[in-house]
């Protein structure tokens, strides 16, 4: 029986293997395609998105360029920022580039090596940097709609290393309404050529703290900036209006704090100008020219060693910043060789320099009326000591001085203002505490002790001896200003002269109108009184100082005074009243008024000395032998006028300090006078005689 069927059909194979062959080849064409045809454009929208995202204002560029490999650059064309919301009224874009690159070592990146940048290239930057009177910028790039994100805490980033940074007609706009600046900042870059490294110029034009500015910055390259072991080069010169500042030398791995050698020059017409550039408050003062080293680190900047001049006076010292603080903290220790006061006068109100003695010359006022000048307090927590070795100023007999001066949350306390006199001291201490209005509540004692009469009087002639002056005064008021502060303060008065030396007779003499010793020493012929006391207890109560006592005492003259003196309006309503303590002739004794303005009172003789004075002329036309009988004083006696007015100055001083041993080489003391014998009458011949043998000794 035979078999019948089919034999099986073998499986159809080549149509798959076709089909693969077809995609793989399509596949392989688009591949090529892809490669030939590859646009880094394409990424160009979602860019624009991630950035405009990030910086939260729009954000465009025309080209994406990508060149892959193990350092892969990337640069993009016609970069354009735009301003956030609420500048849109700006007239430039916040920043733009022609084109940016940037190089990547990615192979080191891979490997943990860290993020290393070899390039950096920016052709034609532009930036408009702004921020307005409220407080609100253009440079925060955080989302005004988000939360807050907790403060990150024990983070510390590392810094990128960088390699070559290229900067080709950069322009960057700076306005700050708040420092009144609007300035552009120009800077490029210089390759490196031979042995000298590339640098980055700047230059400042336009205008910063409402004055002119102008500047000239040279610096090294970024790759110096970034290297540890290579200094960083630094040439700047900058003019603020009408201050000069130039900064030179090198910086120790700057990024880091290590060190500094560099040397600051200062120089301009006024100190309080600075402020604008240091941002530390200083007083006005006369035209300055200091150089110094300036040195830094994490926690100090340190102005080192400077030295110049200020007005006529030379400055020089150590001034530390530490800017970490809030407020900064400033301690300055600063000494002069020879300085001039009136260098000084900003410090107290009064415009520096001499020109303020011109314009007082042709005021009513005496009292400096100019605010104290200490801009600022707030801004600063300071520390001053000064000392100044020699005091060059002809109306003033003082040595020297030494200051120890601190503002602390807008107070100033002194605690040391100190001008020797000969072996003496003027001693000032006292604190200033800001109230509303610019107004400090004050309070001030100044302590003298053993002061040179001889020296204190040395302009005038008018004494010579070693008696010493000694005492205290102590004011506390409000206000602003010298005048402001003695004109509604209270305080006192309380000094004395113990006994020693000399006064001319012209000073004594005028009080009583003596008119023949009066024209002696006015014609130069010696003659002289011995100082036994001069005591002063004033008290001041409302701007106004009265008298408790006022007591000068020589040897043949007592002369006490009277009345008040209005700080206020600066004015006097006083009177002195000098008489003999011994038989005298050719003598007005009596009264002298004294009143009007400070600067320029009136003198006028009481009713006594006009009375003798008339009595004098009349007799000298009825009976001229009768003439001298009005001048003729019979003496008051010398008693204990002197331990008197002490006595009363110790129990219940008016600056609310005794003298204590404050005059002479020890304890102050006024020694006891032996009381004078009763006056005596004399006859008409007892009376010629007493002429004539006066005639003789004058």
């Amino acid at each position: 029986m035979a078999e019948t069927g089919n034999p099986p059909t073998p499986p159809r194979r080549r149509p798959v293997r076709r089909v693969l062959g077809i995609i793989s080849g399509a596949l392989a064409v688009l591949l090529v395609l892809l490669i030939l045809l590859w646009n880094w454009d394409w990424f160009v929208p979602l860019i624009d998105r991630r950035a405009s995202a990030a910086l939260h204002r729009p954000v465009t560029i025309a080209h994406l360029h990508v060149r892959l490999g193990l350092t892969t650059s990337v640069s993009v064309d016609d970069l354009k920022i735009q301003q956030p919301e609420g500048f849109e009224s700006e007239k430039e874009l916040f920043a733009s580039a022609k084109k940016a690159t940037v190089s990547v070592n990615v192979w080191r990146y891979l490997t943990h090596k860290g993020l290393e940048i070899p390039l950096i290239a920016l052709d034609t930057p532009r930036g408009d940097i702004v921020a307005l009177a409220n407080g609100r910028n253009n440079y925060s790039f955080t989302d005004p709609n988000a939360k807050p994100a907790p403060a990150a805490q024990n983070q510390s980033t590392e810094l990128p290393k960088i390699g070559t940074l290229t900067i080709t007609d950069g322009d960057i706009r700076v306005a700050l309404a708040k420092l009144k600046t609007d300035m552009h900042v120009l800077m490029h870059t210089t390759p490196v050529k031979g042995d000298q490294d590339g640098t980055i110029v700047i230059d400042l034009k336009g205008r910063y703290a409402q004055a002119p500015i102008t500047g000239h910055i040279v610096g090294g390259s970024l790759l110096t900036l970034t290297n540890a072991s290579h200094p960083y080069p630094i040439d700047a010169r900058l003019e603020n209006g009408p201050t000069y500042v130039t900064l030179r030398g090198t910086v120790d791995d700057p990024l880091h704090f290590k060190g500094t050698k560099l040397v600051l020059h200062f120089a301009g017409p006024d100190m309080s100008l600075l402020y604008a550039l240091t941002g530390i408050p200083i007083p006005q003062t006369p035209s300055y020219s200091i150089a110094g080293n300036l040195d830094y680190t994490a926690a100090h900047i340190r102005f080192t060693n400077f030295a110049g001049k200020m007005g006529s006076s030379d400055i020089g010292g150590t001034i530390s910043v530490d800017p970490q603080t809030k407020p900064i903290t400033v301690d300055a220790n600063l000494h002069s060789r020879n300085v001039d006061l009136k260098d000084l006068g900003g410090f107290i109100g009064a415009k520096p320099g001499h020109e303020e003695s011109k314009k007082a010359a042709t005021s009513d006022r005496i009292l400096p009326s100019t605010p104290i000048n200490v801009p600022k307090l707030n801004s600063v927590n300071a520390h001053l000591v000064y000392k100044g070795d020699h005091i060059e100023n002809k109306d003033m007999p003082l040595d020297n001085i030494v200051a120890d001066i601190a503002v602390q949350d807008g107070a100033i306390e002194i605690n040391k203002l100190n001008f020797a006199v000969g072996n003496g001291t003027l001693g000032l201490s006292g604190a200033l505490d800001p109230v509303a209005n610019g107004q400090f509540k004050t309070h001030f004692k100044v302590d003298v002790s053993r002061l040179s009469i001889q020296r204190l009087m040395k302009a005038t002639q008018t004494f010579k001896g070693e008696g010493t002056l000694g005492g205290h005064i102590t004011l506390a008021a409000t206000g602003n200003s010298i005048a402001s502060l003695l004109g509604n303060g209270d305080g006192g008065i309380t000094l004395v002269v113990d006994h020693g030396g000399d006064v001319s007779a012209l000073l004594p003499d005028l009080m009583g109108l003596k008119v023949g010793s009066a024209i002696l020493s006015a014609l130069g012929i010696p003659q002289r009184s011995d100082l036994k006391c001069f005591i002063a207890d004033m008290p001041l109560r409302n701007g106004i100082l009265s008298t408790n006592s006022l007591l000068l005492m020589t040897n043949n003259t007592r002369t006490l005074g009277g009345g008040s003196v209005n700080l206020r309006n600066e004015t006097l309503d006083y009177h002195v009243t000098t008489r003999s303590t011994s038989f005298n002739i050719l003598s007005f004794p009596g009264r002298v008024n004294i009143s009007g303005p400070l600067k320029s009172p009136t003198i006028m003789p009481g009713a006594e000395i006009i009375g003798r004075a008339a009595a004098t002329a009349g007799l000298a036309i009825a009976f001229p032998p009768a003439a001298l009988l009005p001048t003729i004083q019979f003496g008051v006696g010398k008693g204990s006028a002197c331990e008197d007015a002490l006595g009363k100055a110790n129990a219940d001083p008016a600056a609310g300090v005794k003298p204590g041993a404050t005059t002479g080489s020890g304890p102050a003391s006024v020694q006891a006078n032996k009381p004078a014998p009763p006056a005596r009458k004399l006859t008409r011949k007892q009376i010629h005689s007493v002429w004539k043998e006066r005639l003789k000794q004058n």
